[in-house]
């Protein structure tokens, strides 16, 4: 009888023992089993992968909107936004075109403080000789910025740690010229004059200076 009870005993341990193994195994295989399909949606393509935190960290926090630019044009941008984080493309358009103003008044006004400023030395060193010449020659110049029509990214690149950015800058220009004896000698302030210039502005992306200078004049 006592080796009956004993055999029962056993019996219900083992029977016991083999449910708590089930549900965990059990449990353990559903889970794997459904974690497959979500790995894919319903047309069967790649399902997103959260990026490791490293990773996600080195990505730009802002968006860059690139429409329309030329592949080689994207590529320099996102160089350069990879270089300097605090780089903007909005922003830096925006500065770019006052600049373009500012620099252009700057040298019709002989104001060389002004170009000292946001101008490269080889650029600076261009305007200063222009005005040289045109005070020496008792000439004076009155031009007028009409109008700004576009604004546009041509090129841009990231030479080590040297950005370069072209833009291509589409605007109408009053402009007249007068010798030492207050005659017109080319130009009119009644005629708007379609001007395109590509200006290169470069900064140095490990520099604690945000500015960027006038590297590169040329015709559009």
């Amino acid at each position: 009888m006592c080796l009956v009870l004993e055999i029962v005993l056993l019996a219900m341990v083992a029977a016991f023992l083999g449910m708590r193994l089930y549900s965990v195994l059990g449990r353990r295989a559903e889970q794997e089993e459904e974690s497959v399909p979500q790995r894919f949606d319903s047309d069967d393509k790649p399902a997103s992968i959260a990026r490791p935190a490293q990773t996600t960290a080195a990505v730009p926090a802002r968006p860059i909107e690139l429409d329309g630019v030329m592949p080689a044009v994207e590529r320099g941008i996102r160089e350069i936004a990879s270089a300097d984080n605090r780089f903007n493309l909005g922003q830096f358009l925006e500065g770019a075109r006052g600049a373009y103003q500012m620099v252009l008044e700057a040298f019709w006004n002989a104001d060389r403080e002004t170009l000292r400023e946001l101008c490269d030395d080889d650029v600076y060193e261009g305007f200063v000789a222009a005005i040289d010449a045109r005070e020496a020659a008792g000439e004076t110049l009155e031009s007028s910025l009409i109008r700004i029509e576009e604004t546009r990214i041509h090129s841009a690149s990231l030479d080590g740690r040297m950005a370069r950015i072209s833009v291509l800058f589409i605007a109408d220009i009053a402009s007249v010229t007068r010798d030492k004896d207050g005659n017109v000698i080319a130009g009119s302030l009644d005629d708007a004059i379609e001007s395109r210039d590509v200006w290169t502005f470069a900064r140095n992306t490990a520099a604690r200076d945000p500015n960027w200078l006038l590297d590169e004049t040329d015709e559009g």
